[in-house]
Protein backbone atom coordinates (compact mmCIF):
# COMPACT_ATOMS: atom_id res chain seq x y z
CA UNK A 1 0.00 0.00 0.00
CA UNK A 2 2.82 2.12 -0.11
CA UNK A 3 2.83 2.50 -3.78
CA UNK A 4 -1.01 4.17 -3.21
CA UNK A 5 0.36 5.98 -0.45
CA UNK A 6 2.70 7.82 -2.70
CA UNK A 7 0.03 8.20 -5.59
CA UNK A 8 -2.17 9.33 -2.94
CA UNK A 9 0.36 12.11 -2.02
CA UNK A 10 0.66 13.28 -5.74
CA UNK A 11 -2.51 13.51 -6.34
CA UNK A 12 -3.82 15.47 -3.48
CA UNK A 13 -0.87 17.43 -1.99
CA UNK A 14 -2.83 20.59 -1.45
CA UNK A 15 -4.67 18.60 1.06
CA UNK A 16 -1.57 17.54 2.95
CA UNK A 17 0.35 21.22 3.51
CA UNK A 18 -1.68 21.70 7.00
CA UNK A 19 -0.34 18.08 8.10
CA UNK A 20 3.21 18.84 6.67
CA UNK A 21 3.68 22.56 8.17
CA UNK A 22 2.58 21.18 11.14
CA UNK A 23 4.83 18.20 11.42
CA UNK A 24 7.71 20.68 9.91
CA UNK A 25 7.20 23.15 12.81
CA UNK A 26 6.68 20.58 15.37
CA UNK A 27 9.57 18.21 14.24
CA UNK A 28 11.80 22.24 14.23
CA UNK A 29 10.56 22.92 17.94
CA UNK A 30 11.24 19.47 19.38
CA UNK A 31 14.66 19.34 17.65
CA UNK A 32 15.91 22.98 19.09
CA UNK A 33 14.89 21.97 22.49
CA UNK A 34 16.54 18.23 22.65
CA UNK A 35 19.68 19.35 21.44
CA UNK A 36 20.12 21.24 24.82
CA UNK A 37 20.96 17.93 25.66
CA UNK A 38 23.47 17.25 23.20
CA UNK A 39 25.17 20.60 24.22
CA UNK A 40 24.66 20.07 28.09
CA UNK A 41 26.63 16.29 27.12
CA UNK A 42 29.54 18.08 26.08
CA UNK A 43 33.39 17.35 28.87
CA UNK A 44 33.65 21.26 28.93
CA UNK A 45 30.45 22.24 29.98
CA UNK A 46 30.47 23.36 33.86
CA UNK A 47 27.71 21.62 36.20
CA UNK A 48 25.59 24.59 36.59
CA UNK A 49 25.18 24.92 32.69
CA UNK A 50 24.08 21.85 32.29
CA UNK A 51 21.76 21.29 35.02
CA UNK A 52 20.21 24.34 33.16
CA UNK A 53 20.42 23.14 30.00
CA UNK A 54 19.52 19.78 30.83
CA UNK A 55 15.96 21.47 32.74
CA UNK A 56 15.18 23.56 29.88
CA UNK A 57 15.46 20.75 27.42
CA UNK A 58 13.45 18.67 29.83
CA UNK A 59 10.51 20.65 31.22
CA UNK A 60 9.82 22.30 27.60
CA UNK A 61 10.44 19.74 25.35
CA UNK A 62 8.41 17.66 27.80
CA UNK A 63 5.28 20.11 26.91
CA UNK A 64 6.08 20.50 23.36
CA UNK A 65 6.60 16.66 22.75
CA UNK A 66 2.47 16.27 24.37
CA UNK A 67 1.37 19.41 22.29
CA UNK A 68 3.43 18.46 18.98
CA UNK A 69 2.13 14.57 19.59
CA UNK A 70 -1.78 16.49 20.08
CA UNK A 71 -1.33 18.86 17.00
CA UNK A 72 -0.38 16.21 14.19
CA UNK A 73 -3.24 14.26 15.36
CA UNK A 74 -5.97 17.23 14.76
CA UNK A 75 -4.12 17.97 11.67
CA UNK A 76 -4.37 14.42 10.18
CA UNK A 77 -7.72 13.98 11.70
CA UNK A 78 -9.11 16.68 10.01
CA UNK A 79 -7.42 15.73 6.45
CA UNK A 80 -8.55 12.46 6.90
CA UNK A 81 -12.15 13.98 7.69
CA UNK A 82 -12.22 15.57 4.42
CA UNK A 83 -11.45 12.54 2.94
CA UNK A 84 -14.34 10.80 3.94
CA UNK A 85 -15.62 10.40 0.56
CA UNK A 86 -13.12 8.88 -0.93
CA UNK A 87 -12.88 6.30 1.85
CA UNK A 88 -16.13 5.27 1.36
CA UNK A 89 -15.69 5.05 -2.28
CA UNK A 90 -12.48 2.98 -1.65
CA UNK A 91 -15.05 0.86 0.30
CA UNK A 92 -17.49 0.45 -2.13
CA UNK A 93 -14.93 -1.06 -4.53
CA UNK A 94 -13.65 -3.91 -2.52
CA UNK A 95 -10.66 -1.74 -0.79
CA UNK A 96 -10.52 -3.48 2.94
CA UNK A 97 -10.38 -1.76 6.40
CA UNK A 98 -6.12 -2.65 6.84
CA UNK A 99 -5.75 -1.66 3.43
CA UNK A 100 -6.92 1.83 3.58
CA UNK A 101 -5.40 2.08 6.76
CA UNK A 102 -2.50 1.29 5.61
CA UNK A 103 -2.43 3.88 3.02
CA UNK A 104 -3.21 6.53 5.44
CA UNK A 105 -0.18 5.23 7.97
CA UNK A 106 1.73 5.10 4.77
CA UNK A 107 1.29 8.54 3.76
CA UNK A 108 2.15 9.75 7.38
CA UNK A 109 5.25 7.88 7.70
CA UNK A 110 6.66 9.92 3.95
CA UNK A 111 5.29 13.35 5.39
CA UNK A 112 6.75 13.13 8.53
CA UNK A 113 10.30 11.76 7.50
CA UNK A 114 10.36 14.65 4.91
CA UNK A 115 8.88 17.17 7.38
CA UNK A 116 11.74 16.05 10.39
CA UNK A 117 14.49 16.08 7.58
CA UNK A 118 13.60 19.70 6.63
CA UNK A 119 13.54 20.97 9.93
CA UNK A 120 17.00 20.07 10.77
CA UNK A 121 18.41 23.54 9.49
CA UNK A 122 15.79 25.37 11.25
CA UNK A 123 16.17 23.37 14.36
CA UNK A 124 20.16 23.90 14.29
CA UNK A 125 19.57 27.93 14.18
CA UNK A 126 16.56 27.80 17.19
CA UNK A 127 18.85 25.80 19.22
CA UNK A 128 21.46 28.20 18.65
CA UNK A 129 19.47 31.62 19.47
CA UNK A 130 18.36 29.71 22.67
CA UNK A 131 21.87 29.25 24.03
CA UNK A 132 22.62 32.76 23.22
CA UNK A 133 19.34 33.99 25.11
CA UNK A 134 20.49 31.26 27.94
CA UNK A 135 24.30 32.92 28.17
CA UNK A 136 22.91 36.50 27.73
CA UNK A 137 20.47 36.44 31.04
CA UNK A 138 23.96 34.52 32.64
CA UNK A 139 22.13 30.95 33.24
CA UNK A 140 24.92 29.54 31.48
CA UNK A 141 28.32 30.23 31.15
CA UNK A 142 29.84 31.95 27.43
CA UNK A 143 32.19 29.30 27.21
CA UNK A 144 29.47 26.23 26.50
CA UNK A 145 29.29 26.09 22.85
CA UNK A 146 26.01 25.02 20.87
CA UNK A 147 25.90 21.60 20.08
CA UNK A 148 23.39 19.52 17.62
CA UNK A 149 23.59 16.38 17.39
CA UNK A 150 22.55 12.66 18.02
CA UNK A 151 20.17 12.88 20.55
CA UNK A 152 18.01 16.05 19.05
CA UNK A 153 18.16 14.32 15.51
CA UNK A 154 16.66 11.25 17.13
CA UNK A 155 14.04 12.92 19.10
CA UNK A 156 12.85 15.36 16.47
CA UNK A 157 12.25 12.56 13.65
CA UNK A 158 11.37 9.70 16.26
CA UNK A 159 8.56 11.67 18.30
CA UNK A 160 7.43 13.28 14.84
CA UNK A 161 7.56 10.03 13.68
CA UNK A 162 5.82 8.03 16.01
CA UNK A 163 2.86 10.98 16.85
CA UNK A 164 2.54 11.12 12.52
CA UNK A 165 1.68 6.76 12.68
CA UNK A 166 -0.27 7.09 15.92
CA UNK A 167 -2.67 9.92 14.66
CA UNK A 168 -3.02 8.15 11.23
CA UNK A 169 -3.56 4.66 12.72
CA UNK A 170 -6.30 6.51 14.97
CA UNK A 171 -8.04 8.53 12.51
CA UNK A 172 -7.71 5.76 9.59
CA UNK A 173 -9.05 3.08 12.00
CA UNK A 174 -12.40 4.87 12.75
CA UNK A 175 -13.48 5.61 8.94
CA UNK A 176 -11.75 2.28 7.92
CA UNK A 177 -14.15 0.41 9.99
CA UNK A 178 -17.36 1.90 9.52
CA UNK A 179 -19.50 -0.21 7.08
CA UNK A 180 -19.73 1.49 3.53
CA UNK A 181 -24.09 2.91 3.97
CA UNK A 182 -22.18 5.04 7.30
CA UNK A 183 -18.99 6.08 5.95
CA UNK A 184 -21.26 7.46 2.84
CA UNK A 185 -23.80 9.21 5.03
CA UNK A 186 -20.81 10.19 7.26
CA UNK A 187 -19.06 12.04 4.57
CA UNK A 188 -21.82 13.57 3.23
CA UNK A 189 -23.22 14.82 6.45
CA UNK A 190 -20.08 15.29 8.70
CA UNK A 191 -21.77 14.09 11.61
CA UNK A 192 -19.56 11.63 14.17
CA UNK A 193 -19.94 10.38 17.58
CA UNK A 194 -17.10 11.39 20.01
CA UNK A 195 -14.93 8.32 20.32
CA UNK A 196 -15.52 6.44 23.74
CA UNK A 197 -11.24 6.79 24.32
CA UNK A 198 -11.20 10.47 23.45
CA UNK A 199 -13.79 11.34 25.96
CA UNK A 200 -11.87 9.63 28.37
CA UNK A 201 -8.89 10.89 27.59
CA UNK A 202 -10.78 14.05 27.82
CA UNK A 203 -11.72 13.50 31.67
CA UNK A 204 -8.44 11.95 32.47
CA UNK A 205 -6.11 15.26 30.95
CA UNK A 206 -8.60 17.39 33.09
CA UNK A 207 -8.98 15.91 36.48
CA UNK A 208 -4.50 15.62 36.02
CA UNK A 209 -4.91 19.58 35.80
CA UNK A 210 -7.55 19.66 38.33
CA UNK A 211 -5.22 17.84 40.59
CA UNK A 212 -2.06 20.02 39.97
CA UNK A 213 -4.38 23.00 40.65
CA UNK A 214 -4.93 21.34 44.22
CA UNK A 215 -1.18 20.53 44.80
CA UNK A 216 -0.16 24.04 43.66
CA UNK A 217 -1.94 25.15 46.76
CA UNK A 218 -1.63 22.52 49.01
CA UNK A 219 2.76 22.60 48.27
CA UNK A 220 5.32 24.35 50.82
CA UNK A 221 4.68 28.17 49.47
CA UNK A 222 7.96 28.97 50.11
CA UNK A 223 9.05 26.65 47.10
CA UNK A 224 8.31 29.14 44.46
CA UNK A 225 9.83 26.41 41.65
CA UNK A 226 7.93 23.61 42.54
CA UNK A 227 4.53 25.69 42.75
CA UNK A 228 5.47 27.33 39.11
CA UNK A 229 5.89 23.86 38.06
CA UNK A 230 2.26 22.26 39.21
CA UNK A 231 0.74 25.24 38.30
CA UNK A 232 1.77 26.08 34.93
CA UNK A 233 1.43 22.62 33.92
CA UNK A 234 -2.72 22.62 35.23
CA UNK A 235 -3.73 24.92 32.31
CA UNK A 236 -1.93 22.80 29.55
CA UNK A 237 -3.66 19.64 30.91
CA UNK A 238 -7.06 21.03 30.93
CA UNK A 239 -6.86 23.43 27.92
CA UNK A 240 -5.68 19.72 26.29
CA UNK A 241 -8.75 17.89 27.90
CA UNK A 242 -11.44 20.57 26.71
CA UNK A 243 -9.77 20.74 23.04
CA UNK A 244 -10.41 17.10 22.86
CA UNK A 245 -14.03 18.03 23.80
CA UNK A 246 -14.26 20.27 20.91
CA UNK A 247 -17.23 19.54 18.68
CA UNK A 248 -19.53 18.89 22.07
CA UNK A 249 -18.61 22.46 22.67
CA UNK A 250 -19.41 23.65 19.88
CA UNK A 251 -22.47 22.66 19.74
CA UNK A 252 -23.32 23.47 22.82
CA UNK A 253 -22.13 27.57 22.59
CA UNK A 254 -24.57 27.39 18.78
CA UNK A 255 -27.57 25.66 20.45
CA UNK A 256 -27.09 28.93 23.19
CA UNK A 257 -26.88 31.34 20.75
CA UNK A 258 -27.86 30.19 17.25
CA UNK A 259 -31.67 31.81 17.93
CA UNK A 260 -29.77 35.31 18.44
CA UNK A 261 -27.81 34.58 15.55
CA UNK A 262 -30.30 33.66 12.82
CA UNK A 263 -32.52 36.95 14.38
CA UNK A 264 -29.64 39.35 13.61
CA UNK A 265 -27.89 37.56 10.71
CA UNK A 266 -31.08 36.42 8.81
CA UNK A 267 -30.27 34.01 5.97
CA UNK A 268 -26.83 34.17 7.03
CA UNK A 269 -27.01 33.28 9.94
CA UNK A 270 -29.30 30.26 9.42
CA UNK A 271 -26.81 28.88 7.05
CA UNK A 272 -24.08 29.35 10.18
CA UNK A 273 -26.11 27.38 12.46
CA UNK A 274 -26.85 24.67 9.87
CA UNK A 275 -22.96 24.85 9.07
CA UNK A 276 -21.83 24.21 12.43
CA UNK A 277 -24.44 21.49 13.53
CA UNK A 278 -23.41 19.26 10.75
CA UNK A 279 -20.02 20.04 9.98
CA UNK A 280 -19.23 20.26 14.10
CA UNK A 281 -16.30 17.69 14.06
CA UNK A 282 -14.37 19.67 11.31
CA UNK A 283 -14.90 22.86 13.28
CA UNK A 284 -14.05 21.28 16.09
CA UNK A 285 -10.45 20.51 14.84
CA UNK A 286 -9.95 24.28 14.21
CA UNK A 287 -11.50 25.00 17.96
CA UNK A 288 -8.90 23.15 19.55
CA UNK A 289 -5.85 25.71 18.55
CA UNK A 290 -7.70 28.57 19.90
CA UNK A 291 -8.35 27.26 23.19
CA UNK A 292 -4.75 26.19 23.50
CA UNK A 293 -3.82 29.39 22.74
CA UNK A 294 -6.00 31.31 25.21
CA UNK A 295 -5.75 28.62 27.61
CA UNK A 296 -1.75 28.52 28.22
CA UNK A 297 -0.81 31.93 27.26
CA UNK A 298 -3.27 33.30 29.61
CA UNK A 299 -2.64 30.69 32.70
CA UNK A 300 1.34 31.38 32.09
CA UNK A 301 1.50 34.83 31.59
CA UNK A 302 -0.95 35.84 34.61
CA UNK A 303 1.15 33.35 36.51
CA UNK A 304 4.47 35.02 35.62
CA UNK A 305 2.85 38.19 36.16
CA UNK A 306 1.74 37.06 39.52
CA UNK A 307 4.60 36.11 40.50
CA UNK A 308 6.85 39.33 39.19
CA UNK A 309 4.03 41.80 41.21
CA UNK A 310 4.80 39.35 44.12
CA UNK A 311 7.94 39.86 44.29
CA UNK A 312 8.27 43.14 44.07
CA UNK A 313 5.97 43.97 47.26
CA UNK A 314 8.30 41.78 49.02
CA UNK A 315 11.06 44.20 48.09
CA UNK A 316 13.26 41.49 47.27
CA UNK A 317 15.78 40.96 44.86
CA UNK A 318 15.24 38.15 42.45
CA UNK A 319 17.86 35.30 42.60
CA UNK A 320 19.40 33.57 40.08
CA UNK A 321 17.06 30.73 40.13
CA UNK A 322 14.13 33.29 39.88
CA UNK A 323 15.55 34.41 36.97
CA UNK A 324 16.14 31.16 35.19
CA UNK A 325 12.38 30.15 35.84
CA UNK A 326 11.26 33.31 34.66
CA UNK A 327 13.40 33.03 31.27
CA UNK A 328 11.71 29.39 31.19
CA UNK A 329 8.26 30.71 31.49
CA UNK A 330 8.58 32.90 28.86
CA UNK A 331 10.12 30.52 26.27
CA UNK A 332 7.04 28.51 27.34
CA UNK A 333 4.79 30.68 26.61
CA UNK A 334 6.58 32.29 23.33
CA UNK A 335 7.22 29.05 21.87
CA UNK A 336 3.97 27.23 22.65
CA UNK A 337 1.61 30.37 21.91
CA UNK A 338 3.31 30.67 18.73
CA UNK A 339 3.09 27.06 17.66
CA UNK A 340 -1.16 27.42 18.68
CA UNK A 341 -0.80 30.12 16.67
CA UNK A 342 0.50 28.76 13.68
CA UNK A 343 -1.20 25.78 13.89
CA UNK A 344 -4.78 27.48 14.24
CA UNK A 345 -3.74 29.62 10.61
CA UNK A 346 -2.66 26.19 9.17
CA UNK A 347 -5.66 24.73 10.17
CA UNK A 348 -8.13 27.63 9.62
CA UNK A 349 -6.42 27.81 6.32
CA UNK A 350 -7.09 24.17 5.55
CA UNK A 351 -10.48 24.03 6.49
CA UNK A 352 -11.92 26.76 5.08
CA UNK A 353 -10.03 26.01 1.59
CA UNK A 354 -11.56 22.44 1.18
CA UNK A 355 -15.21 24.22 1.21
CA UNK A 356 -14.82 25.60 -2.23
CA UNK A 357 -17.26 22.67 -3.23
CA UNK A 358 -19.55 23.63 -0.85
CA UNK A 359 -19.36 27.23 -0.97
CA UNK A 360 -20.25 26.70 -5.32
CA UNK A 361 -23.56 24.33 -4.04
CA UNK A 362 -24.93 27.46 -2.08
CA UNK A 363 -23.74 29.79 -4.19
CA UNK A 364 -26.09 27.60 -7.34
CA UNK A 365 -29.08 27.58 -4.57
CA UNK A 366 -29.00 30.80 -4.64
CA UNK A 367 -26.75 31.99 -1.55
CA UNK A 368 -25.03 35.07 -2.59
CA UNK A 369 -21.20 35.58 -1.99
CA UNK A 370 -21.75 38.09 0.33
CA UNK A 371 -24.19 35.90 2.59
CA UNK A 372 -21.77 32.85 1.82
CA UNK A 373 -18.74 35.91 3.23
CA UNK A 374 -21.05 36.70 6.27
CA UNK A 375 -21.59 32.59 6.89
CA UNK A 376 -17.83 32.16 7.30
CA UNK A 377 -17.62 35.25 9.77
CA UNK A 378 -20.09 34.46 11.45
CA UNK A 379 -18.63 30.65 12.21
CA UNK A 380 -15.25 32.33 13.07
CA UNK A 381 -17.30 35.12 15.95
CA UNK A 382 -18.55 31.40 17.13
CA UNK A 383 -15.12 29.78 16.77
CA UNK A 384 -13.94 32.83 19.22
CA UNK A 385 -16.61 33.14 21.59
CA UNK A 386 -16.25 29.50 22.07
CA UNK A 387 -12.04 29.12 22.26
CA UNK A 388 -12.01 32.38 24.50
CA UNK A 389 -14.76 31.28 26.91
CA UNK A 390 -13.32 27.18 27.19
CA UNK A 391 -9.99 28.63 26.88
CA UNK A 392 -10.35 31.13 29.92
CA UNK A 393 -11.59 28.62 32.15
CA UNK A 394 -8.47 26.66 31.29
CA UNK A 395 -6.10 29.18 32.13
CA UNK A 396 -7.69 29.49 35.68
CA UNK A 397 -6.68 26.19 36.24
CA UNK A 398 -3.60 28.12 36.84
CA UNK A 399 -4.82 31.35 37.94
CA UNK A 400 -6.36 30.62 40.88
CA UNK A 401 -4.13 28.29 42.51
CA UNK A 402 -1.25 29.76 42.09
CA UNK A 403 -3.11 33.69 43.17
CA UNK A 404 -3.80 31.58 46.77
CA UNK A 405 -0.83 30.11 46.94
CA UNK A 406 1.78 33.27 46.25
CA UNK A 407 -0.98 35.77 47.78
CA UNK A 408 -3.34 34.00 50.04
CA UNK A 409 -5.78 36.06 47.52
CA UNK A 410 -8.64 34.50 45.23
CA UNK A 411 -8.70 36.81 42.60
CA UNK A 412 -5.15 38.05 41.24
CA UNK A 413 -4.59 42.22 41.75
CA UNK A 414 -3.19 42.19 37.95
CA UNK A 415 -3.88 44.63 34.88
CA UNK A 416 -6.58 42.89 32.36
CA UNK A 417 -4.59 44.23 29.27
CA UNK A 418 -2.71 40.63 29.12
CA UNK A 419 -5.72 38.72 29.14
CA UNK A 420 -7.67 41.60 26.52
CA UNK A 421 -4.40 40.88 24.28
CA UNK A 422 -4.44 37.45 24.11
CA UNK A 423 -8.23 37.40 23.34
CA UNK A 424 -8.11 39.92 20.72
CA UNK A 425 -5.42 38.06 18.49
CA UNK A 426 -7.20 34.90 18.80
CA UNK A 427 -10.43 36.57 17.63
CA UNK A 428 -8.41 38.75 14.56
CA UNK A 429 -6.53 35.59 13.89
CA UNK A 430 -9.59 33.71 13.82
CA UNK A 431 -11.65 35.87 11.42
CA UNK A 432 -8.83 37.33 9.29
CA UNK A 433 -7.76 33.41 8.50
CA UNK A 434 -10.96 32.21 7.56
CA UNK A 435 -12.45 34.81 6.00
CA UNK A 436 -9.33 36.01 3.93
CA UNK A 437 -9.34 32.15 2.95
CA UNK A 438 -13.36 32.19 1.94
CA UNK A 439 -13.30 35.46 0.00
CA UNK A 440 -10.24 33.67 -2.00
CA UNK A 441 -12.04 30.45 -2.84
CA UNK A 442 -15.38 32.58 -3.83
CA UNK A 443 -13.80 34.46 -6.60
CA UNK A 444 -13.72 30.78 -8.64
CA UNK A 445 -17.31 30.70 -10.41
CA UNK A 446 -19.60 28.50 -8.99
CA UNK A 447 -20.15 26.05 -11.64
CA UNK A 448 -16.50 25.01 -11.56
CA UNK A 449 -16.07 25.12 -7.45
CA UNK A 450 -18.67 22.36 -7.31
CA UNK A 451 -17.38 20.45 -10.64
CA UNK A 452 -13.96 20.52 -9.19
Amino acid sequence: MMSLALRSLRHRAGGFVASFLVMFLGATMLMSFASMLDTAQHDAVDAGSEETLTTLASVVGGWGLLLVVFAVTSTLTLSVQQRGSDMALLRSVGATPAQIGRMVVGEAVVLSVLASLLAVPGAMFAGQALLDVLVDTDQVLPAVSYRFGPIGFAMGVGITLVAAVLAAWLAARRTARARVAEAVAAAATGRRRLGRIRVVAAVLFMAGGINLGVLTIVLDHGKTAEIMQTAGSASILVAIGLALLAPLLIRGVTGLLGGPLQRFAGVSGYLTVQNVRRRADRLGTVLMPIILFVGIGTGTFYMQAIENAATTAEGITKTNEQRNIETLNFVVIGTVVLFACIMLVNVLIAATTHRGREFGQQRLIGATPRQVRRMVGAEGVLLAVTGVLFGTIASLATVLPFTVARTEDVIPDTSLAIYLAIVAIATVVTMLASTATARRRLRTPAVEAVAA
